[in-house]
């Protein structure tokens, strides 16, 4: 059997929790390495620096992939000076990706007002600058559970834009190809030969027959016909309100929704902490905690690990299936 190449877990915004998260995940048993500035590391930390993701460490400590930062981190307050650092973490972190020298990457939050403020950061968020890393190729955020039975599997088809501007936003062909994307990486990525995907009505009630919504009997529902002809295994446009309960999410792999909070909220109330965010369709393999830096508990060495542990799992799962 072939060893599982490392998983590189980019350091975040290190005024959050994310490198106080770094060595509790060593609990996880399988190769990963910190890239990222070791002097954020929580006092007491054992690390070691390695030149590349593979190199070996003694058991229980820290491998680190060194790159400085050019100001400390105070936990709670993030330093604008640190801002570019942390954006060029992630680009080398993809370039570690993409040449094969990891098997993929886990990322620790960031702070998206701190990376605009300090860095000019112009994406809305990490999967953004993700995929304009790797060519500014189409990709789709997936939310998927851990610790559930049956799995909940979400993909926001609208993300971060104010819900006034969703209906807008939410066009066939913002659809169909969110579809097509989750579709491929439920096959290459999580081994489901024929995933059946739910699709979320945008209204209440999936508009009720025009009654409360027009999208759904206008265009959606066409939408999933013509799809269905191609050999998609899809259900849907069905009312969101209903789609979340343990019966329901029996009948599907992984759920299609119309913004953001349709999605989040129901992987949030059953699996809090452990949620896991994968891009879809990069040419490398994506996950992070389901959560953000946590501002208010840095520092303090209570942020819970299981969400970054089950990110760097499923990492370890998705690679090893490609």
């Amino acid at each position: 059997m072939t060893e599982a190449r490392p998983i590189i877990l980019t350091c975040g915004e290190p005024a959050g929790v994310g490198p106080e998260l770094a060595p509790k995940a060593l609990a996880l048993g399988l190769p990963f390495v910190f890239l990222g500035d070791p002097r954020h590391l929580p006092a007491g930390t054992a690390w070691a620096e390695v030149a590349a993701p593979g190199d070996p460490v003694a058991p229980g400590v820290l491998a680190v992939l060194r790159h400085d930062f050019p100001a400390p981190a105070v936990p709670g307050r993030p330093d604008p000076a640190n801002a570019c650092a942390v954006v060029e973490v992630i680009a080398r972190a993809v370039d570690l990706a993409l040449t094969g020298a990891a098997g993929g990457i886990c990322t620790l939050p960031i702070s998206k007002e701190a990376l605009k403020r300090g860095a000019g950061f112009a994406f809305p968020g990490h999967t953004e600058y993700l995929a304009h890393l790797a060519g500014d190729v189409p990709v789709a955020m997936m939310l998927a559970s851990t610790n559930v039975e049956p799995p909940c599997r979400v993909v926001p088809v609208t993300i971060h834009i104010p819900l006034a501007e969703v209906a807008a936003a939410l066009t066939p062909a913002l659809l169909e190809q969110a579809i097509r994307i989750t579709d491929a990486a439920m096959r290459r990525d999580f081994g489901i030969a024929r995933p059946r995907l739910a699709i979320a009505g945008l209204n209440p009630h999936a508009g009720e027959n025009g009654v409360m919504g027009e999208e759904e009997a206008r265009w959606m529902a066409p939408l999933v016909e013509r799809l269905r002809g191609e050999g998609f295994d899809l259900r849907g446009p069905l009312p969101a309100d209903t789609m979340f309960h343990p019966a329901a999410r029996a009948r599907y792999d992984a759920a299609l929704c119309a913004y953001h909070d349709q999605a989040l909220i129901p992987i949030k109330t059953l699996d809090f902490a452990g949620g896991v965010n994968v891009t879809l369709g990069l040419p490398f393999v994506r996950t992070s905690p389901d959560h953000g830096t946590a501002f208010d508990i840095a520092g303090q060495g209570v942020a819970d690990a299981q969400s970054v542990i089950a990110a760097l799992r499923m990492a370890h799962e998705m690679a090893a299936r490609r």
